[in-house]
């Protein structure tokens, strides 16, 4: 199967399950699911085009790993939403447009971001329409150690911020300890940094070129859309002692921790 024919039908699989999940959610009375359902749903379109296309040791690889990917992921972000109430965004969007939500969460939540699911995996289908030479290389052991210190390092990050969290002396302080004294957001770098592992392990495929797209994209919604940027508007008014934290660790590019000020 060629690389159009599985974008299609990537695209179709993903409006197909985010159209039900959107029932769910009416049902639910909670847009929040669509978050829990991001990673998985890119991990399900890696095993559909690797049922479409035959096993290959490399698209095999490659769907492994965004699997684990998106497995922990997922699984912290269910953890992490249980019991609590619908995302302040989707609950802001529900009172801005009442009766409207519905429809509006349908195209602008959930079918969106079924088709960005499409454009994050171009990798995946990348691999699966063009796997190149069987034998394994230089460039998937590459990749695959970027996407295992990616993995890492969103893990330890989530891990060291849950545990901040959790500690009633945190409350109202700014975790700046472990990783987050190198980076402001360790999950969204590693999360990144994952991504180009994928990447890499593409570029030994001889049109692995073409997968580009995907990463890029995921690093603009990391840094500029749902990730850094949304956070960095409001967290300073939670957290006082954040434009200190914020003036000696950098954003997003890990760098070695510097005294306070």
């Amino acid at each position: 199967m060629g690389l159009e024919s599985l974008l299609l039908l990537n695209l179709a699989v993903a409006l197909a399950v985010m159209a039900l999940l959107w029932l769910a959610s009416l049902a639910l009375r909670n847009a929040s699911i669509v978050d829990v359902w991001w990673g998985p749903g890119i991990a399900g379109l890696a095993w559909v085009d690797l049922a479409a296309t035959g096993a290959h040791p490399r698209t095999l690889l490659v769907a492994c790993l965004v699997t684990l990917w998106a497995l922990r992921l997922g699984g912290h972000l269910l953890w992490r939403s249980h019991g609590s109430p619908e995302d302040p965004r989707y609950a802001a969007m529900r009172r801005y447009h009442g009766r409207r939500f519905r429809w509006v969460s349908l195209f602008t939540v959930f079918l969106l971001q079924g088709a960005l699911q499409v454009a994050v995996a171009l990798p995946v289908a990348v691999v699966a329409a063009h796997p190149g030479p069987l034998a394994l290389g230089w460039l998937d052991v590459l990749g695959a150690a970027l996407f295992a210190a990616g993995l890492a390092f969103e893990t330890v990050g989530d891990f060291q911020l849950a545990r901040f969290r959790a500690d009633p002396r945190s409350a109202g302080r700014v975790m700046d300890r472990g990783l987050w004294a190198w980076t402001r957001h360790p999950n969204y770098f590693g999360d990144c940094l994952a991504w180009w592992g994928i990447f890499a392990i593409v570029l030994a495929t001889p049109h692995g070129w073409l997968a580009l797209p995907g990463p890029a994209l995921m690093t603009f919604l990391l840094l500029r859309v749902s990730g850094v940027a949304l956070l960095e508007r409001s967290i300073a008014a939670r957290r006082p002692d954040y434009v200190e934290y914020a003036a000696r660790v950098p954003a997003f590019f890990p760098r070695p921790p510097r005294g306070r000020r």
